[in-house]
């Protein structure tokens, strides 16, 4: 099985012993992106939509880095603080994933590292 580390400088670097994603074959596996702003390091600032925002476009230039797009997402996981927010965390979704949307779980847990709002993981193509 060949199994290669993905680094991206685009995306936050990990904040623990993780890879940030790991291409297995032809299909990639992110971990779990937190709204850290890659170039300062930071959680962004703001409610559920700047962090939504955030946590996609470190999950985008993630896998573009690797060589894949988020069209060729084919599973994500979506972890909320609060279930609330999921209309919102919803609206931006659908804007990042216009047609055939990935198949998706979402799950309100009890608490995310650095107070985090969302979290999302996934598993992509590479063609």
């Amino acid at each position: 099985m060949d199994r290669e580390a993905v680094v991206s400088k685009n995306a936050p670097k990990a904040i623990g012993p993780y890879a940030q994603a790991v291409r297995v074959g032809n299909l990639i596996y992110t971990s779990g992106q937190i709204p850290i702003h890659p170039q300062t390091n930071q959680t962004v600032e703001g409610g559920i939509e700047e962090q939504t925002r955030r946590v996609l476009e470190n999950l985008k230039s993630l896998l573009e880095d690797a060589g894949t797009s988020m069209k060729a997402m084919v599973k994500t996981t979506i972890f909320l603080a609060n279930m609330d927010d999921f209309a919102k965390v919803n609206e931006i979704y659908a804007s990042y994933f216009d047609r055939e949307p990935p198949a998706r779980s979402c799950i309100q847990v009890a608490g995310l590292p650095k107070g985090a709002l969302i979290e999302v993981e996934g598993i992509a193509v590479i063609k």
